[in-house]
């Protein structure tokens, strides 16, 4: 256990994937030269969220794992010792698709994939269309700085996934996101949809006794015409009684750069012990749908 550095890579994404790995690279590059120890990307970063359509061309957009992406992230973690969680879009097989996340480790090794688990089908997020629901589970990893979870953008809401995953050990829980405001509603339900979403988050860190990290993207992209979708950033590290550390402005390219102490997951799991309580012979409902 000791003090770490995460390094969260905040920022708007143009139409050509080229540019926006060029981008990360080098936000990821600023991270590092300035102490960071694991870095994490947005959710799909390579691309504009193309998912407010269903759209066959957009399946181009795909990649391996590993490929090109995750080897250029590779050759920075080996160059600067850092840990890094890239958020891409894998194709794992002709007509096999899921919206995964790399972790690779700072000796620059895969240490492995997070295959996100809870698909949404909602007005401008047709991910239903895309991605194939993930087959990996809810895992961590060991890594030079730390046990480390990873969920994406969806799975936010579940507070069993955030549960699984710190029950395989992990300290820090980092998420991968790509939300924002359909442009008609931000006035009347703004405020209201991005108070819920940081509020659940942070109790994910409050019940869990760990840390929370989420990168979230900026911009209004209109990748299918329209008036597309405002993200609304605010990229933000929770401590281990859900307290806010930092928090990205709503609209700036940023490096959200936030110094962790991982003794404070013992310690705060040893006072609010609510692992220890759990009533594990009581809950095998969860498994089922609904309880009629």
């Amino acid at each position: 256990m000791g003090k770490v550095v995460l390094g969260l890579l905040q920022h708007a994404c143009a139409a050509d994937p080229a540019a926006n790995l060029q981008t990360a690279l080098s936000m990821a590059e600023s991270a590092a030269r300035r102490g960071a120890n694991i870095i994490c990307t947005q959710e799909l970063f390579r691309s504009q969220y193309f998912c407010q359509s269903e759209d066959h061309r957009n399946f181009a957009l795909a990649e391996r794992i590993p490929g090109p992406t995750t080897e250029a992230f590779q050759a920075l973690a080996r160059r600067h010792g850092v840990v890094v969680v890239a958020s891409l879009f894998e194709r794992r097989a002709s007509g096999l698709y899921h919206n995964s996340a790399a972790v690779i480790d700072a000796d620059g090794s895969l240490a492995g994939v997070y295959r996100k688990m809870h698909i949404p089908d909602d007005p401008l997020y047709y991910e239903k269309f895309y991605f194939t629901p993930g087959d990996t589970g809810f895992r961590a990893w060991k890594t030079r700085f730390g046990r480390i979870g990873v969920l994406i953008c969806w799975d936010q809401w579940y507070p069993e996934a955030a549960r699984l995953t710190a029950l395989h050990g992990a300290e820090i829980l980092l998420y991968p996101t790509a939300i924002g405001w359909h442009p008609r509603e931000k006035a009347r339900l703004g405020r209201l949809q991005h108070d819920s979403w940081e509020t659940v988050q942070r109790a994910h860190a409050i019940t869990n006794g760990c840390f929370v990290a989420v990168c979230n993207r900026i911009g209004r992209e209109r990748p299918a015409g329209g008036r597309g979708i405002e993200f609304w950033g605010q990229s933000f590290v929770a401590g281990t009684s859900g307290q806010v550390l930092a928090r990205a402005s709503a609209a700036r390219k940023e490096v959200v750069l936030v110094k962790v102490d991982l003794a404070q997951v013992d310690a705060t799991r040893t006072h609010w012990p609510f692992l220890r309580d759990r009533r594990i012979d009581a809950y095998s409902e969860l498994s089922k749908r609904f309880r009629d």
